[in-house]
């Protein structure tokens, strides 16, 4: 897991304070979720499609520079499944 940065006003860092059993990553990743189901995004397709990559060699950093969005990221899992033979290294 990659930890980032978020910028945060100082109100919600008081508020946060102030209720410390609140898990701000959680908060985190409901808003990423809400953004996706805005946008159409199943969240278990995509975690499915990423699964997929990586199983098929690529690493996290390869899927960012090949893709930006879930029909590219389909098309690189599938276009790699139809040429690859089981033992095959991944080309990229």
């Amino acid at each position: 897991m990659i930890t980032r940065s978020v910028t945060i006003e100082d109100i919600d860092d008081l508020y946060l304070m102030w209720n410390d059993h609140i898990n701000a990553s959680a908060l985190y990743r409901q808003a990423l979720r809400e953004e996706m189901d805005v946008r159409g995004v199943d969240p278990d397709e995509l975690r499915e499609l990423l699964e997929r990559a990586l199983e098929q060699g690529y690493t996290l950093d390869d899927v960012v520079e090949n893709t930006n969005r879930m029909a590219d990221l389909q098309s690189l899992v599938e276009d790699q499944q139809t040429h690859r033979t089981p033992g095959d290294a991944p080309d990229y």
